[in-house]
């Protein structure tokens, strides 16, 4: 029935919304914008009705959370980083049939999962970002996914991302895409000493950890990259814990998957963490590699699933 026609790794990082203002920063980060623009263009060059975001800077300490109001409007302040984000004003519509159909299928898949359709809720900067960039004509209906998972298991939430694509494909009558909202190493600078990494990664190790990871996704290594993933989020000071990238690779098939990542805004530096722009080719998901749940476990970094 319905279709997922692009899946990206997509930055969101508040110095792009400094970066249009008159100042020091400005133009500063005109690269990871025009990524956004082009993943925009993408979508609509594909039919997309929907954007699904899997947004790391929504907090949450218990079940998957999808924000589907019917529409939604306001003016936003970072309580994070108000230098950065303040009276940031936006505007877009929900898509709330669609939000139940991917809670009903994630449920149905041992997930538990909420669609809050008659809410207040506002959406996080994971989502008003991007949306800034690819969205700002309101083309697109928008459908916000919890994915600062404090209490959460990796094989979880990549089975909410398998969930999730099963939804799409069997009962939506649409087309949509899936972002992964969130940095790859996310160590902020030290306090006091943000300017000085304004532009450069926090650690030499977290450099090349994160470079090394993206060679693996461009050489479409996922079968390794599914399997370091727990580590890489725990040592790598992975945003949102990478709920985000685990609910992206459920969605395109997980360990199974194989088609190399396309890079559109190269890895870059932002206030010491890592960031990049990239696009995941959608193929056929393979059910062999469906993460399966794990009925005990020590802590949320053991190592996730990989087949049934």
């Amino acid at each position: 029935m319905g279709k997922l026609a692009l899946a990206a790794k997509i930055t969101h990082v508040p110095s792009m919304y400094l970066s249009e203002l008159d100042g020091p920063r400005k133009g500063t980060r005109q690269d990871a914008i025009d990524g956004h623009v082009e993943i925009g263009r993408r979508c609509r060059e594909l039919g997309v009705d929907t954007i699904v975001v899997f947004d790391t800077h929504w907090l949450v300490n218990a079940n998957y959370h999808l924000n589907c109001a019917p529409s939604f409007s306001g003016t936003y302040t970072s309580n994070e980083l108000p230098h950065f984000i303040s009276n940031l004003a936006y505007g877009f519509p929900g898509n709330p049939a669609l939000g139940q159909l991917l809670a009903k299928t994630a449920n149905e898949m041992g997930v538990e999962t909420l669609a809050h359709e008659r809410t207040t809720l506002a959406p996080e900067y994971g989502t008003l970002v991007p949306m800034r960039y690819m969205n700002a004509d309101r083309h697109f209906k928008v459908v916000s996914v919890s994915a600062l998972c404090m209490a959460h298991y990796l094989d979880d939430s990549a089975r909410l991302g398998w969930a999730f694509r099963r939804a799409v494909e069997e009962h939506y009558d649409g087309t949509v895409a899936f972002f992964a909202s969130g940095s790859l190493s996310h160590r902020f600078a030290q306090n006091g000493l943000a300017p000085e990494f304004a532009f450069r990664i926090w650690s030499p190790f977290l450099e090349a950890l994160d470079r090394e990871v993206v060679a693996m996704w461009k050489r479409g290594d996922w079968n390794a990259f599914c399997g370091m993933l727990p580590e890489y989020a725990a040592k790598g000071h992975g945003e949102g814990f990478m709920h985000d990238t685990a609910m992206l690779l459920g969605a395109l098939g997980w360990s199974a998957y194989d088609a190399p990542a396309e890079i559109v805004t190269p890895y870059f530096g932002a206030s010491g963490t890592g960031q990049l722009n990239a696009v995941f080719p959608v193929t056929p998901q393979r059910g062999d590699a469906i993460p399966r749940p794990v009925a005990s476990r020590a802590d949320g970094y053991t190592s996730v699933a990989t087949r049934l």
